[in-house]
């Protein structure tokens, strides 16, 4: 099987072509690619390929100005749309788009399903469904497999966004967990999401997929500190998070922290991989047993 992947550089990227190693894979993106190519701004020229996996998009950031914001687009939709011209000339037999259950558009919540409606709002989020809809019908028209994978948290060796933030934090010993950090958020190892690629990128459909336990903060952190020979985070009892929220409140955009904020942190967000695991015999590893942290 020939693989089209774009955005091989990245976090998810880089997993792909190491634990895709029998196939014959070509790469796009904008630097350190087979086909040097912006796909925000430009249609490349492409080979026949069997599978086409899009990982490539923007996320990590908080936009902060209008222009963030449209990068957004640019990068996922507008980007999307010029693969996908690119290769009507050389139709594949299957596409696969790494998408993220941020199209919900939920702070919280308990074993979300596939179905659940797609409520974001804000620009990530909205631009991955768009993204999304395009590459849905654009195999319907013509006829080619399509399958969508919505994850959550990745997890693995020297990862970006949040879960980057919280290793560098406790390496630093400024990392501290709030009101017990309790709450369970769903997570999955970005090997394990290349491991299944081969399964699940001919029989098309949209999953989630989490590792299954679904680990709350303190779980987590405590692994990292114990891993990298650091003290237990601190905790930060309930009462001081919600008086220091409510500063917060009052101070409105000058404060990263409020209500609002406090809540997403003390909420439970999982989500439900029941289909993937019928589908297909999604059966990943526990991030508790198999992250490890350099």
């Amino acid at each position: 099987m020939s693989i089209l992947i774009t955005g091989s550089t990245g976090f998810l990227g880089q997993t792909l072509v190491k634990y895709l190693p029998n196939y014959s894979i070509t790469t796009i993106g904008r630097t350190n690619a087979n086909i040097i190519a912006n796909l925000a701004t430009q249609i490349p020229q492409l080979q026949k390929t069997d599978l086409v996996i899009h990982a490539a998009g923007k996320a990590h950031i908080v936009p902060k100005t209008q222009a963030e914001k449209q990068d957004f687009f640019d990068v996922n939709v507008t980007g999307t749309q010029n693969l996908l011209t690119a290769l009507e000339e050389n139709l594949p037999q299957a596409f696969l788009f790494i998408s993220s259950v941020a199209v919900y558009g939920l702070s919280k919540g308990i074993l979300i399903k596939e179905n659940a409606p797609l409520n974001a709002q804000d620009p990530y989020g909205r631009s991955k469904i768009q993204a999304e809809e395009i590459i849905t019908n654009w195999c319907q028209k013509h006829k080619v497999i399509c399958t969508i994978l919505r994850l959550p948290l990745l997890v693995g060796e020297n990862p970006p966004g949040n879960l980057g933030a919280m290793i560098k934090g406790i390496k630093k010993g400024y990392y501290f967990n709030i009101a017990g950090g309790l709450a369970k958020k769903s997570m999955v190892m970005a090997i394990d999401v290349a491991l299944c690629i081969e399964k699940v990128a001919l029989i098309g459909g949209i999953y989630n997929l989490t590792e299954g336990y679904h680990p709350n903060f303190k779980e987590l952190s405590n692994h990292i500190a114990t891993q990298l020979g650091r003290k237990l985070p601190f905790n930060i009892p309930n009462w001081i998070a919600q008086l220091l929220a409510n500063i917060g409140d009052v101070l409105g955009k000058k404060s990263p922290f409020n209500s609002y904020k406090l809540s997403k942190i003390k909420a439970d967000l999982t989500f439900d991989d029941s289909k993937a695991r019928k589908t297909f015999g999604w059966n990943p590893r526990k991030v508790l047993e198999s992250f490890k942290v350099s």
